[in-house]
């Protein structure tokens, strides 16, 4: 069965970008010389799904960062949004989420990275996440784009693990109760 699975990193008051986009904050913050455990997260991964808010942030990193195939939803870009060297790997998807993973499921796809603030909001209403691993960065940004949003109902999690790492970062992990 098909599920959808969240790696992400907040500020401490649950911002996952500045208002305009911006993650300069959360780049700084990276330590090359701690495992954050995103290799063994993405290693067990069939297929990136992200929205479009995130890709347009990170369309001009290059090396291209991914190596797996990588699924934009978006209702707004066409083919010819896209950088000419990505064409061959960016799928653009217009549908909802249900649709989308019920689409990645017919192509044999079973653990989908779900990537982007408003697409995690939207996959975690309907149902769709499994898990998340959040991490907190120790950085108050005061105001931003948030990682959630509001929901019609409680969504219960139950915490499996919190690790800390010298650079202050703290990280835990959920499982998303049914």
């Amino acid at each position: 069965m098909i599920a959808g699975h969240v790696f992400i990193a907040t500020s401490l008051d649950g911002f996952i970008a500045r208002s305009d986009g911006d993650i300069a904050w959360l780049l700084e913050r990276d330590d090359p010389d701690e495992d954050h455990g995103y290799d063994a997260f993405i290693a067990d991964i069939d297929v990136i799904l992200m929205g479009r808010g995130t890709f347009e942030t990170i369309r001009t990193v290059r090396p291209w960062p991914f190596t797996l195939p990588v699924v934009v939803l978006s209702s707004s870009m066409s083919q010819a949004d896209l950088p000419d060297d990505l064409v061959d790997e960016i799928r653009l998807v217009d549908s909802a989420p249900e649709e989308a993973m019920r689409m990645l499921e017919i192509e044999g796809h079973r653990k989908v990275y779900v990537d982007g603030g408003r697409l995690i909001q939207s996959f975690l209403r309907a149902g769709l996440i499994s898990d998340l691993v959040i991490t907190i960065v120790p950085v108050l940004l005061g105001e931003g784009r948030r990682l959630f949003g509001s929901v019609a109902a409680d969504i219960s999690l139950r915490h499996e693990e919190t690790r800390s790492f010298p650079s202050g970062l703290v990280q835990s992990r959920y499982r998303v109760e049914a």
